[in-house]
């Protein structure tokens, strides 16, 4: 009988501390104490909000857990039920209680508990510093606390991990704050997981992936577009080089001159009928060399400007022929 009863005991004990060690791992996560556009109740009320976390890899039950916002808490003297008067209890019997691995809940303060099972009656003033502390369900245990300063508007004060891995508080922008999500940081928080943040389901960098992509074929199609007129002025350069060189020089005028006789000297239909290769033949002057030397001075004494001085007086001279006996002969004319 007295090793079941202490066994019983053991089992006591150990459920005790599995339990106690359980309630350990529910945290305050974030505060948000001056509410007007962060988030409304399903009421359209704006009113300061409380989430709570499970930090454990198990599930756990947080119903029946208390939240206090009086000091007056603290005083051990206090029994029990005049704590649990100074506090707002989470309610029994909802969903909401039981936190799966990593998850998060949501309570709403300054409420009435008659709303829904989200509202708690834990007053807070925003205009002050608010100290808020998590009580397990003995209303003896305090599990964790926060003390929150005063608040700009839709600023909240959340619990993160600093680049040490050690928990932190910071009070985020209204654009940061995360009700009943994980905590984003604003500093400590790696590129990717911000990027994944910023754009969970990857429009963002699809933009930007195609953007880059598009960029680079553009830059690729102007580097070959200036590469070919390059080139092309490269081969033009080359040409007037090398056309500059003696024998290149040479053989073109040589082909322009050719060319140019082409155009001036258009065959005739005759000559056009023969082929090509063919020539057409010199015609040659049947000439006595002596007139040719006469012509020849003759031309000289021109271009020389040589006359032959005349009298101005004509003789003729009659000559006599088989036919003179049959006329009597003329005297001599002068003129």
């Amino acid at each position: 009988m007295k090793r079941i009863l202490l066994f019983l005991s053991l089992i006591t004990i150990v459920g005790s501390s599995a339990y106690a060690q359980g309630a350990k791992n529910i945290k305050i996560n974030e505060v948000l104490t001056n509410n007007t556009q962060s988030m409304l109740d399903e009421y359209g009320e704006n009113l300061p909000w409380l989430e709570l976390a499970n930090t454990s890899f198990s599930t756990y039950d947080i119903r029946g857990m208390y939240i206090a916002t009086d000091r007056k808490v603290l005083d051990q003297k206090l029994s029990v039920p005049e704590r649990i008067k100074l506090m707002s209890q989470i309610p029994n019997g909802s969903e909401r209680t039981s936190l799966s691995a990593q998850e998060h809940v949501l309570y709403f303060l300054n409420s009435n508990p008659a709303k829904s099972d989200m509202h708690l009656a834990a007053n807070i003033d925003n205009g002050k510093e608010v100290w808020i502390a998590l009580y397990d369900g003995n209303a003896v245990d305090l599990i964790d606390s926060v003390t929150v300063p005063v608040l700009k508007e839709n600023y909240s004060f959340a619990r993160i991990k600093n680049k040490d891995k050690q928990i932190v508080w910071e009070e985020k922008t209204p654009e940061f704050a995360s009700p009943s999500t994980a905590n984003i940081t604003t500093v400590s928080e790696s590129k990717i997981a911000k990027l994944k943040r910023e754009d969970p389901h990857g429009f963002g960098i699809t933009i930007l992936a195609m953007g880059v992509v598009f960029t680079c074929l553009a830059l690729l199609y102007i580097a070959f577009m200036l590469l070919g007129k390059f080139m092309t002025r490269s081969k033009h350069i080359k040409v007037v080089i090398d056309m500059d060189k003696p024998e290149n020089r040479k053989l073109e005028v040589v082909r322009h001159a050719d060319d140019d006789d082409e155009e001036e000297e258009k065959p005739s239909s005759a000559v056009a009928s023969q082929p090509a290769t063919e020539k057409p033949e010199e015609k040659k002057l049947d000439m006595d060399p002596e007139i040719a030397a006469v012509i020849a001075q003759a031309i000289k004494d021109y271009q020389d400007d040589v006359h032959v001085e005349e009298s101005g007086v004509i003789t003729v001279i009659p000559k006599q022929s088989p036919w003179a006996t049959r006329i009597p002969s003329a005297p001599k004319a002068h003129w």
